[in-house]
């Protein structure tokens, strides 16, 4: 008797309910994988985000944060007012926009020629070849710019002579200097960025295409109706946290490059927060500047991600 109760008995009732185990409790180990990047988020994202008191302080180390003078909105103030603010502020705009008009689609557009490719030998060559640049540091990428530049032993004026041109030097030029950090950045992470969007085309349910060549469409007509579609939410997914980061260009790369004959056109706020920052001492000021920075990447954010919610009804939130 006592064997058929264990075998048939109910489970223990707490307030006429059987007693469930923890749903977290029990998938434990899938849980437990979100704690890095927990901690990673908590600890060099949440908690600085209390050290950005300081911009509205005339902070010193020695006082420490509680020890500082409150002086409100001068050191935004200071920045607005300060002369060559607008030029800055105008260099970062420009270079990001010419990154996102051509930097961003260009990762959508390889991938989408490499999904085309058959050979899976030939595909996974052309693949590591492109993904290679991305693991190499700005350092170095800059010192390949500007050897390739070069006016006496560069292979680009090696062209240019070849051709009867006489050499140009493309590193002094404030013309030719966002031109040459967008041109490296696409090179250096095109092929990194189109992981995500191979990914999403692997995802694309093959009868579709099936259907679309028993309809008589070839390939442009299939990758226009098919898989551009299945791939719009990624592409503005990515495309919101583009716009969210416009001022944030990545200080490796343009400071690789930069040099005095080029600041008119190429210093941006990244290279100005070091310069006056941590070489000028100026903590406040550039806590400041990185605010300004953060409340405009959140309002292009916002809006951004309302018009595509309206529009193509994806959004990050």
């Amino acid at each position: 008797m006592a064997t058929e109760m264990k075998a048939g008995a109910n489970p223990p009732l707490i307030g006429n309910r059987p007693k469930k185990t923890s749903y977290i409790i029990k998938h434990w180990p899938i849980y437990s994988m979100i704690i890095p990047g927990l901690l990673f988020f908590i600890v060099f994202k949440y908690i600085p985000l209390g050290g950005s008191i300081i911009a509205f302080q005339d902070y010193n180390v020695f006082d420490g944060i509680a020890g500082s003078k409150f002086v409100g909105a001068k050191h935004f103030l200071n920045l607005f007012t300060y002369p060559e603010f607008y030029r800055i502020f105008k260099n970062t705009l420009l270079i990001s926009i010419y990154q996102l008009v051509f930097g961003f689609p260009a990762p959508i557009i390889l991938a989408l020629l490499l999904n085309e490719v058959r050979k899976a030998v030939f595909k996974r060559t052309i693949q590591t070849v492109l993904y290679l640049p991305h693991f190499l540091s700005w350092v170095i990428v800059g010192g390949l710019v500007i050897s390739l530049l070069s006016p006496s032993t560069g292979l680009v004026n090696g062209i240019v002579k070849m051709f009867g041109g006489d050499p140009v030097f493309f590193m002094q030029e404030p013309s030719y200097f966002r031109t040459i950090v967008v041109t490296s950045g696409i090179w250096k992470e095109v092929g990194w960025g189109t992981i995500i969007y191979l990914a999403a085309m692997a995802g694309v349910n093959p009868d579709l295409y099936e259907a679309a060549e028993v309809d008589g469409a070839g390939k442009l007509r299939q990758m226009w109706n098919i898989t551009l579609p299945c791939l719009l939410p990624t592409i503005m997914v990515m495309l919101l946290l583009r716009i969210g980061s416009i001022l944030d260009l990545g200080f490796e790369q343009i400071y690789s490059m930069l040099n005095p004959l080029v600041t008119e056109t190429g210093e941006v706020f990244d290279t100005y927060i070091y310069r006056i920052g941590l070489l000028g001492g100026q903590f406040s000021y550039t806590t400041a500047i990185g605010l300004f920075k953060s409340v405009i990447g959140f309002i292009l954010l916002v809006g951004a991600n309302i018009i595509s919610k309206r529009t193509t009804g994806s959004s990050i939130y």
